[in-house]
């Protein structure tokens, strides 16, 4: 009797509580329901910047800061189970427990922040330092990707999993995250050396691959075969788009920019280079193309322009805050609960893909001539990361009911898990480059 009074008691508190918080939030925003998106920004931006501080104070990069608070938020975390009622009216994740609700709002903005950053980054990059390691990057990203991709593929196949679960997994593992990375090169101020042109050209050739990749997987998963005509098709806009960009582009566009430029007002500029931004994006991705390579060529365009320098200053703050967004919602997604479940695999195959990344990048560099210190740069930075694409590709097959749901759970504690490696990797290859350049 007494333990049966305890748990009424307890529950009893739990439903004030609820009550209670649930009153505050109505009270606080009358029109803007817990579930809106609105509020579910306003936890971003709060919880975002209090967590990412106390990173900042421990002197860890901050994109462990934003994974970490997506998942102090996020619809899976636990830590608001004692106050929230599980669900909503409208929870996107049955059962779930978070203060983050709409997520498709999201992965909307996520997407923004992701297409921002790779445009920002283009700024840093003219057509003169992408020409001179297009070749390199080519080779190098084909070698470290494939060789990724074939062992990851019998490894899962040993772990148990079954032939279309092995094969999206292996896809998804022999992909870097773009963004991770080159989030990771501006914090650590190494995004204007050599090395960074080099991985940024490998990243790119990755993203085209992906999208290969993609329609590859789909075509197999619908009818048990690969289309020949739609990875060669796929391969053709690329090259057309990229030819076009370094041609054409690079001759129109420049000048035009500088044109609005001469106006001297910062407002017209910033809504010029952006229009130009999510137009490429927008190309890109009706030609079948992913959004980010169409956003790092336009900031290669602007680059080419004499306001470059001046459309990066603009653009920086609004790509610096939907970064912050995508990667706490990232984190959000992580259903961490689940990591018992599958932290043998986990395990396995972070161990497999990174070590595979490494070497064949490694590899990949010392076929094409590039320095020790250089290789080993790209290949420590390119190593551990996954993130979007990985994702993608393993949302595509559960979508289609190709692979098993377990999957997604697992790719999101993947790139959790190697995005904290990812760091401490690049700071090891830091200490490894002057000791074997030496010799």
């Amino acid at each position: 009797m007494q333990n049966l009074s305890l748990q009424l008691d307890s529950s009893g508190i739990q439903n004030s509580l609820n009550n209670t918080v649930t009153s505050i939030i109505e009270q606080i925003t009358p029109e803007l329901p817990h579930t809106s998106f609105v509020t579910d920004l306003a936890f971003i931006m709060i919880i975002g910047a209090v967590v990412t501080l106390a990173f900042f104070k421990i002197k860890q990069p901050l994109i462990i800061g934003y994974l970490f608070a997506g998942m102090l938020i996020g619809p899976f975390s636990t830590l608001w189970s004692w106050i929230l009622p599980k669900g909503g009216p409208n929870s996107e994740v049955a059962g779930a427990v978070g203060i983050l609700s709409d997520i498709s709002a999201l992965n909307l903005f996520a997407e923004i922040g992701v297409i921002l950053l790779l445009f920002v980054i283009g700024i840093e990059f003219p057509y003169s330092k992408i020409k001179s390691i297009g070749r390199v990057a080519v080779g190098v990203g084909s070698i470290g990707l494939f060789s990724t991709l074939g062992v990851i593929f019998y490894t899962a196949i040993a772990l148990g999993l079954n032939f279309m679960d092995a094969l999206f997994i292996s896809a998804a593992l022999s992909i870097s995250s773009t963004a991770i990375i080159v989030k990771l090169l501006e914090e650590t101020g190494r995004i204007k050396k050599e090395s960074s042109i080099l991985i940024l050209g490998i990243l790119i050739v990755e993203d085209v691959i992906a999208v290969i990749l993609i329609s590859s997987l789909q075509s197999i998963a619908l009818v048990g075969t690969v289309s020949i005509e739609s990875i060669i098709a796929v391969v053709a806009v690329a090259v057309a788009l990229i030819v076009g960009t370094f041609t054409i582009g690079t001759r129109v566009i420049p000048p035009l920019i500088d044109r609005v430029a001469a106006a001297e007002n910062r407002e017209i500029l910033l809504l010029s280079v952006l229009g130009l931004c999510f137009g490429c994006a927008l190309f890109a991705n009706v030609v079948g193309l992913s959004v980010a390579i169409g956003a790092f060529l336009a900031g290669v365009l602007v680059a080419e322009s004499k306001s470059a320098e001046v459309a990066k200053l603009l653009s920086s703050p609004i790509k610096d805050m939907f970064v912050a967004i995508f990667f706490i919602s990232v984190g959000a997604l992580m259903d961490v609960s689940q990591l018992q479940n599958y932290i043998y695999v986990a395990i396995v195959l972070i161990a497999v893909s990174i070590g595979m990344k490494f070497g064949s990048n490694l590899i990949g560099n010392f076929i094409f001539r590039q320095k020790r210190g250089k290789a080993i740069r790209s290949a420590t930075t390119l190593a551990a990361p996954r993130g979007e694409f990985s994702i993608v590709i393993i949302k595509v097959g559960v979508d289609m009911g190709a692979v098993s749901s377990f999957l997604f759970p697992l790719i999101g504690m993947i790139t959790i898990i190697t995005a904290i490696i990812t760091p401490f990797l690049m700071k090891a290859g830091d200490k490894v480059i002057p000791v074997v350049d030496k010799k």
